[in-house]
């Protein structure tokens, strides 16, 4: 017997029509766009600080004539960081124990003269007034030795000002002077900060912070540098806003036994602010195609295909839709099945 050679097509494209058919007849799952409370996030950009730093600049006038630290340096509290030229600061002590040394002597001499006139006034050989002015003359020798110290102090504490010593334990983050160059009062000299406790900061819209409800915020730390996502372990809104800007300087902490992060990194805050309703829809029923993302809309007859913007994923499978469908729609968990049962007369 003869059989055609487009039989045995035949019979399988048959097969897959009735595949196909047995397909469609099964029912699709289907299920209902919905709005559902999540947490309402803000992500800001914001840059890593150390809680404890400082600028240390000059007090006195003189030239840098040792350095003993350069960036990244380990350093200790009270540890010597660098010494200014002492040669004058030394020069003003002197001056200042001998200005001492003299109004010494004058107190010990307005005493003596005071005694010597109380002893002839109890004898009456002077008058009232003598025993005044005796007594005037001791006061002001007294007072001037006092300013004296005082003196001799000031120029010690200038003297040791001289000597720039590390606040507290920490590393050196910047050396901006060298041995030779010259210092004046005000001018920075190094920077230092302490690793053990440091936290992002950014600039966040009151807008955003006023979201917040009474549990306040909390804050997920992003630092993109090394790859690392953690909980801010306590969070400080700054009660002032900039008027310029019309932003609040938010403080999230990092957590103490995170090491290796630095001044000045770049980080990003996921502030929680609150509870928001959004629409969502399952995973699954989005299709995308090319730049096209849609779900599969039961309008009462059949599937019909529906552009929508997604948004972040949800937890519990789900993902926000921002437009293109509205709660209560009902959409096809299986977009590809769904497109299959799309009649004719409404092609994609």
């Amino acid at each position: 017997m003869n059989v055609p050679r487009f039989f045995p097509l035949a019979v399988a494209a048959a097969c897959l029509l009735c595949g196909g058919l047995a397909r469609a007849e099964a029912p699709i799952e289907t299920a209902t766009v919905t709005r559902v409370a999540v947490a309402a996030r803000h992500v800001a950009e914001g840059v890593v600080e150390a809680v404890s730093a400082a600028t240390l600049g000059a007090q006195v006038p003189g030239r840098i004539v040792d350095v003993k630290v350069d960036a990244g340096d380990p350093v200790t509290r009270g540890q010597v960081l660098m010494r200014i030229d002492a040669s004058a600061a030394e020069q003003s002590v002197a001056v200042a124990a001998a200005n001492v040394a003299s109004a010494s002597a004058a107190l010990a001499n307005a005493r003596a003269e005071w005694q010597r006139t109380e002893a002839l006034f109890a004898q009456k050989y002077i008058s009232q007034a003598r025993v005044d002015q005796a007594r005037a003359a001791l006061r002001a020798a007294e007072a001037g030795y006092r300013a004296a110290q005082a003196g001799r102090g000031e120029a010690v504490v200038a003297r040791d000002f001289t000597t720039i010593t590390a606040p507290f334990d920490g590393v050196v983050a910047a050396r901006l002077v060298d041995a030779g160059d010259m210092a004046q009062p005000g001018r920075a000299l190094v920077s230092v900060y302490a690793p053990a406790a440091m936290r992002v900061v950014a600039q966040v819209a009151q807008s955003v912070v006023g979201r917040a409800g009474r549990d306040g915020i909390g804050a997920e730390i992003e630092v993109p540098g090394r790859a690392l996502n953690f909980s801010a372990t306590r969070v400080q809104v700054l009660p002032a806003a900039d008027p310029r800007t019309q932003t609040v300087e938010v403080r999230a902490s990092v957590p103490a036994e995170l090491a290796g992060l630095v001044p000045g990194q770049f980080a990003r805050l996921h502030l929680h602010v609150g509870e928001a309703a959004r629409l969502s829809v399952a995973a699954s029923a989005i299709l995308r195609r090319g730049e096209i993302t849609a779900v599969y809309v039961h309008d009462g007859a059949r599937f019909r295909l529906r552009q929508v913007r997604p948004g972040e994923r949800l937890p519990d499978g789900q993902i926000e839709v921002l437009a293109g469908v509205v709660a209560g729609d009902v959409v096809a968990l299986d977009p590809v099945r769904a497109g299959l049962q799309r009649t004719p007369e409404h092609p994609q």
